[in-house]
């Protein structure tokens, strides 16, 4: 009976239908199972749980299993199962504290297919917090030890993930030709779908919508027979987005629709972030004003939720790390005062003659302990300044301009005073990514940011919400000095252009601007209005600076 648990074991991605089966298979013969065999069946039936996205009893039988099976090997891959159903629960901290044990185990986990499973959901884990580099070789690791009746396929999709997410890859690359081939070999479809979709994605980057949705087209059949909701949802996305390319407007709004209809509510994720942006750049090309700005909400929304996901993924990883060398320094600790113990029953029988070199040793020590503890305070002082900013521009990250802004608006409303939040997006930004890449573009935000920061005063707040959106708190400010300063801003930003083989990118950013002398001192009120200010610069043409009365004007005469 193990020789066919281990056979549906290998069926789990190649023949999913018919792993299913045998697992009910197994279920009638549960009582002819040996309790080795039983733990067994209770990480498949995990697997299947996690597969379907029942994570709750997933964890549950995977925890018993970890505690209970007495089998080192199975106990390895229930951990490493439990390690990746945390990251896509997003509970970050505990998949990453997980991750360290694992990696820690490594050299004494010598069951091939054990070894295979923890190396795979390692570089999953780590291509998520951005470790792409770690990610690629615990990937390539796979490849070295494959088990029997593996094949390739899988070390080769962790190595393409890790390779798109750091932006090495294309679509005309050997890697993911390779990665294709050898799991549509090995009829992996999951893997195989995954591959697909990723090489649609390229395809949409490299601005070839027409072999995007052919590949898309190729795929469908698989992704359909699969069942697996995010290579659904994604390729109903990247459809939308190739015939949005493609200038069919009625298919994009259409597919689009389709792949937000998938969703349940409070899905977040890069997909959705995507399908809303096809459906309000649709919508606003045809000048339904209304269904554009419902839609740019929700994909504001998408957006910084995803951003911020990202970040607490980050964030997850660096606070693992700081517990691992935190618990590194303390065992270094215990061991100096370890020696300093040996040393002084050493020294008692010698107290005379080695006084100076124990006094020198102490020292020696002592200064060890306070410059690690010192290096640890710095670390930690760094890592919260970090936590709190932007990583590409420097300013203040979404969430702790919002707290920061918070705070000033209650202080100002105590005595009285006024200020003004400008809300700002740079125009047709995804147009210079596309054309000049990410690189130029990320470029692009620094020197608009540098711009800016040229006309605020030390006591103003400046931060970014998220993409090319900016957010500015003009601290004791009216609203007349607040429109002249928004001017100001918008003009620095027009006159640093950014210069790329010789041409000059020129740059331009719409303007949104609410007072609290006539919105109040609410943060959520202060962002809607200067929200839809800004959403009415851009209708007005963009390069321009709207106001909260010209807004409350607007709506009156309508």
């Amino acid at each position: 009976m193990t020789g066919f648990l281990e056979q549906a074991e290998r069926l789990r991605t190649a023949d999913h239908g018919r792993f299913v089966r045998m697992l009910e298979q197994l279920h009638r013969e549960t009582p002819d199972l040996s309790p080795g065999e039983q733990w067994y069946l209770r990480y498949l039936d995990a697997w299947q749980a996690s597969y379907q996205g029942d994570y709750d009893t997933a964890d549950r039988v995977l925890r018993g299993v970890i505690a209970h099976s007495g089998n080192v090997a199975l106990e390895a891959k229930a951990s490493a199962l439990l390690m990746s159903n945390l990251g896509l629960q997003r509970r970050y901290e505990e998949a990453f504290v997980l991750a360290n044990r694992l990696a820690g185990k490594l050299p004494a986990i010598h069951d091939r297919l054990a070894r295979f499973s923890v190396l795979a959901n390692l570089s999953q884990l780590l291509a998520l917090a951005g470790q792409n580099d770690l990610a690629l070789n615990y990937a390539r690791m796979m490849e070295d030890t494959l088990p029997p009746g593996e094949t390739s396929c899988n070390p080769l999709t962790k190595q393409v993930t890790a390779l798109y997410n750091a932006k090495r890859l294309s679509s005309s690359g050997t890697e993911l030709q390779r990665a294709i081939e050898t799991c549509q070999a090995a009829k992996q479809s999951v893997f195989a779908n995954a591959m697909w979709l990723v090489l649609g994605s390229l395809y949409l980057d490299e601005g070839k919508p027409d072999k995007a949705r052919a590949v898309i087209n190729q795929a469908a059949p698989g992704i359909a027979a699969g069942q697996f909701y995010s290579h659904s949802l994604a390729a109903k996305v990247e459809l939308a987005q190739a015939f949005q390319q493609m200038g069919q407007d009625d298919k994009a709004l259409k597919t689009a629709l389709a792949a937000v209809a998938m969703s349940s509510g409070g899905d977040l994720s890069g997909s959705l972030r995507d399908a809303y942006r096809v459906l309000y750049e649709v919508e606003r090309k045809r000048g339904n004003a209304a269904a554009t700005l419902a839609y740019y909400e929700q994909y504001v929304a998408q957006d910084k939720g995803y951003l911020n996901d990202v970040s607490a993924r980050t964030l997850a990883y660096q606070v693992a790390q700081q517990h691992v060398l935190t618990a590194r320094l303390e065992a270094e600790a215990l061991s100096k005062q370890n020696s300093i113990l040996k040393l002084q029953r050493a020294l008692a029988t010698k107290a005379a003659e080695t006084s100076r070199l124990y006094n020198m040793l102490l020292l020696v020590v002592l200064f060890s302990i306070v410059f690690w503890l010192f290096r640890l305070k710095r670390s930690q002082l760094r890592f919260m300044r970090l936590s709190r900013l932007d990583g590409l521009t420097g300013i203040l990250n979404h969430q702790h301009f919002i707290c920061r802004t918070e705070r000033a608006l209650q202080q100002l409303n105590k005595k009285v005073g006024h200020a003004c939040l400008i809300v700002l997006d740079l125009d047709h930004f995804k147009l210079v990514n596309d054309t000049h890449g990410h690189a130029t573009g990320d470029t692009v935000l620094k020197r608009a940011v540098a711009a800016c920061q040229q006309q605020l005063r030390p006591v103003d707040l400046f931060g970014r919400l998220g993409g090319e959106e900016f957010g500015i708190l003009l601290y004791e400010c009216s609203r007349e000095q607040g429109m002249d300063i928004a001017n100001r801003i918008r003009a620095a930003i027009v006159e640093a252009p950014v210069s790329k083989d010789g041409c000059e990118i020129m740059v331009s950013a719409s303007v949104g601007l609410a007072s609290t002398a006539t919105s109040g001192y609410g943060v959520q009120r202060l962002c809607r209005e200067a929200d839809a200010a800004l959403y009415r610069a851009k209708r007005a043409g963009r390069n321009c600076v709207m106001g909260d009365l010209e807004v409350a004007n607007a709506l009156v005469q309508a």
